[in-house]
């Protein structure tokens, strides 16, 4: 009984300083509201002027619509009030506050109405008004406060009231009604995860919030009041439909619609959709759940961008909570091919894949990310315990991968320190089978102490080679003892310097004493398809090298385009000695070299694949044909394949597989430049080629 007394006591002083605040022009009022805590006009929190609840990022496929995914902790996209239908607004005026265009932030009259009607023990009533329950949530998402002040906020108590209607009061001085109604849309919870209208259109109905008729509206503003309990998706079906029809009722009596037009809308069926969003890339739609793995890249990259935080968890909190709209570099049609193109060689119940990246010369954006694995973290049956769901990262690496040994691709990496070191293409060297070289070696590679690498097929390889012939046949001595002229360590600084990283720890290892690291040249270093098709990218576009990138664009909440968007490019490597590479890498797939010194390649059936087009790249087997690699390149797009068995490197693919990769990354080449406009490899200088 002391504490009824207690409560209507503090009502009525609540009450009777509101009224003093009505009776009063608003530039006087120091007493009574005023006087009874710091909160006024001119002290007026800044998070209720410019509020930051949290809202939801869009991740698109490279169209601009197609969505992947999206990232939230909240479910909340803002919308302006002009994308919100009429009759969404009227019925939220409707439900919640009939009076908002009559009063200041506080309603008189509604107050005096709860207090009488609280007095005399009939139904509660609070008097909030949609100003003051605007103000309550922003105070209760304000990030700033503590666990015990997002309590207070929300506490029933006459103190928290009064505060809120203090604070009312001073924000109706900065913003116009409509400004409090369009920011009070969009920071409502409207239950089942739904915050502001914009999710909850699209949780309830599907549908944008401009589109919405006039029954959807009323539902949707009749929860608001009980957001858990009366919406008609996980709450009480029938308490919905009292609160929808409570509102068009009210409608009627604001003559927002006619009774007639009210009763016809009571009478509308509900139609749910309940179309909740993904979130995060374990969500992705399973029509493309293969997008899932460049989700992850993506992912990747945000958190290491400094742009978006200091740290990776404040980077990953930003993708979460700051509302971005971001369209992605991934093509559909090219990611379509290349996982045709790779399930065509491993299906998704084999053990072996091929881990497929597809990369744009002179951007560094990636087109496509494809393995023939489920990415989900779905269980795998019992005798396949990892596959064919996963999700580890298995085209770029990271989080744990350090991806495979990608064999003589890297001869790449010394020839390129070859010709930037002065050595022309028509660098000869009488190539023996084997070559006892400077490093230290022993076992069966091994001779007099010494490493003794051996050509794979002696009676095609040995002989005088050049590094047109000497590529094209992948001759493993002449590299060998090229990689000896230049040294070992800038064959490793140019591979870093266009991209691969050492992310095994043996290999870091190797690469920091680098001149001693001889079989580098080899390609015994782990890497990715990803690192290994942009740095032969680096090659088709003249040298410059461009950090990989998953955007095409990235948008923050107010529509501001970030720069973390825009490519980052530099020139690694000169022209001229780009050009010189790319001519050299002509001859493994064709006898395309503009100076006609091709003469044998390992992987010439790529050039009936892609004809008509200047076509150039190198084919790669580790040790025993643990691994087969293919990268290709063409001035406009980059691809590289890897077949593996990710789990298991004693599980050798064999090489027989080696023309499957070289037709599945040409394939799918090929479908990305359909419709291209056919583009030439610039020639090199003669001085580079042919010497003084």
């Amino acid at each position: 009984m002391a504490t009824r007394l207690l409560r209507l006591l503090l009502c009525g002083v609540l009450a009777g300083l509101v009224v003093a605040a009505g009776l009063l022009p608003v530039a006087i009022v120091t007493g009574g509201l005023a006087k009874a805590g710091s909160d006024t006009w001119e002290n007026l929190p800044v998070d209720l002027a410019t509020p930051l609840p949290a809202q939801t990022s869009y991740v698109y496929a490279s169209d601009g619509k197609t969505l992947i995914t999206t990232f939230y902790d909240e479910n909340r996209r803002d919308v302006t009030l002009d994308q919100v239908a009429p009759v969404m607004r009227q019925a939220v005026v409707a439900a919640e506050d009939t009076r908002f265009y009559q009063h200041h932030g506080v309603d008189v009259k509604g107050v005096a109405r709860a207090f009488v009607s609280n007095s005399r023990g009939g139904a509660q009533q609070g008097a909030s008004t949609l100003t003051m329950q605007y103000v309550r949530n922003v105070l209760k998402n304000n990030p700033g406060l503590t666990p015990q002040q997002h309590l207070d906020a929300l506490a029933d108590t006459p103190a928290r009231k009064l505060r809120e209607m203090k604070l009312a009061l001073a924000l109706e001085q900065r913003l116009n009604k409509n400004e409090i109604l369009q920011r009070y849309l969009n920071i409502a919870y409207f239950g089942a995860g739904a915050y502001g209208i914009y999710a909850a259109a699209q949780t309830y109905f599907g549908k944008d919030p401009a589109d919405l008729s006039l029954a959807e509206a009323a539902m949707l503003a009749g929860v608001l009041q009980s957001p858990d309990i009366d919406n008609p998706m996980s709450g009480d079906r029938d308490k919905a439909l009292q609160r929808r029809a409570y509102t068009l009722d009210s409608m009627a009596k604001m003559h927002a619609v006619t009774p007639v037009v009210a009763a016809a809308a009571k009478a509308t069926e509900v139609r749910l959709t309940e179309h909740r969003p993904p979130n995060d890339c374990t969500a992705v739609d399973t029509a493309h759940n293969d997008w899932g793995f460049f989700c992850d890249y993506f992912r990747l990259w945000w958190n290491s961008q400094a742009e978006f935080g200091n740290t990776p968890t404040e980077r990953d909190e930003a993708l979460r909570t700051g509302g971005y709209s971001i369209v992605t570099s991934i093509d559909p049609g090219i990611q379509a091919a290349a996982l045709s193109q790779s399930l065509g060689v491993y299906g998704y119940g084999n053990a072996r894949s091929l881990p497929l990246a597809v990369v744009q010369p002179g951007t560094g954006r990636v087109l496509a990310m494809a393995v023939n694995r489920h990415y989900s973290l779905e269980a795998n049956p019992p005798q396949h315990p990892n596959y064919p769901n996963t999700v580890n990262q298995l085209v770029a690496g990271g989080s744990g991968v350090a991806g495979y040994q990608a064999g003589s691709t890297f001869k790449m990496f010394t020839m390129l320190a070859a010709l930037e070191s002065g050595r022309p293409l028509n660098t000869h060297f009488n190539a023996p089978a084997r070559i006892p070289t400077i490093w230290p070696g022993d076992g069966s590679s091994g001779c007099g102490g010494r490493w003794c690498p051996a050509n794979d097929t002696p009676s095609w390889m040995d002989g005088d080679r050049t590094m047109w012939n000497g590529f094209g046949r992948s001759v493993n001595t002449y590299f060998v003892w090229l990689e000896e002229q230049v040294g070992a360590d800038r064959a490793i600084e140019m591979a870093q310097r266009l991209g691969i990283v050492f992310r095994d720890d043996h290999d870091a290892g190797l690469a920091a004493n680098a001149a001693a690291w001889g079989s580098f040249t080899l390609g015994v270093a782990s890497t990715t398809p990803l690192d290994l098709a942009n740095a032969y990218a680096a090659v088709a576009a003249g040298g410059v090298y461009c950090q990989p990138l998953p955007v095409l664009s990235i948008k923050d909440a107010d529509g501001k385009t970030l720069d973390a968007g825009t490519p980052k490019c530099r020139q690694a490597v000169d022209p001229d000695v780009a050009a010189a590479a790319t001519d050299a890498a002509r001859c493994p797939v064709s006898k395309g070299s503009v100076y006609g010194k091709c003469d044998g390649g390992t992987a010439e059936g790529v050039s009936g694949i892609l004809a008509g087009r200047p076509v150039a790249g190198k084919t790669g087997s580790s040790e025993y044909n643990a691994t087969e690699t293919f990268v290709g390149f063409t001035p406009q797009i980059a691809a590289a394949g890897i077949a593996v068995n990710p789990d298991n490197p004693n599980d050798y693919v064999g090489g027989g597989v080696s023309s499957s990769v070289d037709t599945a990354v040409a394939q799918t080449m090929a479908f990305a430049l359909r419709g291209v406009p056919v583009q030439n490899f610039a020639v090199p200088s003669r001085a580079r080629a042919m010497g003084a």
